[in-house]
């Protein structure tokens, strides 16, 4: 098998993970909803945007500092919030917050991770922000709440796009459960993948560490439809923001209304993102409805686009385009998978590495010099292979 540090990009990463994880972890860190349309187009669109690089300019030291949420971090993407992470790897996401202290960057901590809220500060990553999604027992609302801002927790993020789970079917075919549910299929694909196989069965019972003792970790979609709340509006969003009385941060926005909506029900910022493509298939891209949620808030919020970011020309392309930062959850997860600590922290090398060189390789030495003149045209899609079309708004920003 290959060595984490021979990997030379997040396919490396991902290809390396594929070969020592469970078919049914690879395939829930992988996959996404129904056809994986828009799984694939995450990705795909960042082809549509297309750069220009300066010449001539100074790039003999690059600065890629910057502020997001009124915290100054040394790169401008963070890690984003996903759940069960001590399945992927006993370290979970301890190795995460690891990294992301050793890198100066943020870490986001889910609702359903399997290491607490209190044990991932005692890491002591900074900043660290809270992903939420809404129970139906307010008490136990303001519980976690509470227990977030004790802990230090500087940022409450709320996930909106996920009143219910979406049709994973790589998760259906394989399986998935936290914890495992043990069946012949698993037993085999057990043996298959003795690496991970031994370092489950060595170390503690996976559960959702954030949660009362008495609730089981049964399948995500049983849990969701037990527990989380659909019924949940901007009435009782703007109720979760009186109880929180500080920070906040809207995830899972794709409409122009909804980014309207958030900024005068009092958010802080608006993270882009379809929740990876693992909810409604066929939707839009972060990376396309981008220029949308921008035009919308006119500014006045800190913007980050999540989702299909492989390359540190993506984080370029995105900050071009208006983006005050970017997130990512698979790229830190194949490496989690991979390799642990270690592959978290590769994965975090080779994007960090990747942003430094196209920044020099673009003509601009600070995060603020990455502005709209480095977008060109992109070429037009009716002769793009397949004849795919183009998303609109990409359309609108590259000829800016």
């Amino acid at each position: 098998m290959a060595r984490i540090d021979s990997c030379n990009n997040i396919a490396d990463i991902r290809a390396l993970a594929r070969s020592r994880a469970h078919p049914m972890v690879f395939g829930y860190i992988d996959g996404g909803a129904d056809d994986e349309v828009t799984l694939a187009r995450n990705t795909d669109d960042f082809g549509d945007v297309t750069l220009l690089h300066r010449v001539l300019r100074d790039v003999s030291a690059i600065d890629t500092s910057t502020t997001v949420f009124g915290k100054r971090l040394a790169l401008p993407f963070f890690f984003a919030p996903s759940a069960g992470n001590r399945l992927f790897h006993s370290e979970g996401e301890t190795a995460v917050a690891r990294v992301a202290t050793e890198i100066g960057t943020a870490y986001s901590l889910s609702t359903l991770s399997t290491v607490s809220i209190e044990d991932i500060a005692r890491i002591g990553p900074e900043p660290r922000w809270f992903q939420f999604y809404v129970w139906k027992d307010r008490g136990l609302v303001r519980e976690m709440l509470a227990r977030a801002k004790t802990a230090g927790y500087s940022a409450l993020m709320l996930t909106a796009d996920f009143p219910i789970t979406g049709n994973r079917e790589r998760d259906l075919r394989t399986g998935f459960t936290i914890p495992p549910k043990v069946g012949l299929r698993q037993v085999v694909d057990a043996v298959r993948r003795p690496a991970w196989t031994r370092d489950y069965l060595f170390s503690e019972k996976i559960s959702y560490a954030n949660l009362d003792a008495k609730v089981p970790a049964t399948t995500l979609s049983e849990f969701v439809a037990r527990q989380l709340s659909p019924d949940f509006t901007w009435r009782d969003s703007e109720w979760l923001l009186g109880e929180w009385g500080g920070t906040a941060v809207l995830k899972g926005v794709v409409h122009a209304d909804d980014a309207r909506r958030a900024q005068a029900s009092g958010f802080s910022g608006l993270m882009v993102s379809n929740h990876g493509g693992r909810q409604l298939d066929g939707e839009i891209s972060p990376i396309a409805a981008l220029p949308r949620i921008l035009d919308a808030v006119g500014g006045h919020l800190d913007v980050v686009l999540d989702g299909g970011v492989r390359r540190g020309t993506h984080v370029l392309k995105a900050l071009a385009i208006g983006a005050t930062a970017v997130s990512f959850a698979r790229p830190y997860l194949y490496g989690l998978a991979a390799a642990g600590t270690a592959g978290v922290r590769r994965a975090a090398q080779i994007l960090a590495s990747e942003l430094r060189r196209d920044m020099a390789l673009a003509g601009v030495s600070r995060v603020g010099e990455i502005t709209s003149d480095l977008l060109a045209r992109a070429a037009d899609p009716e002769r793009r292979p397949g004849g795919s079309r183009r998303p609109p708004a990409l359309a609108s920003v590259a000829g800016a």
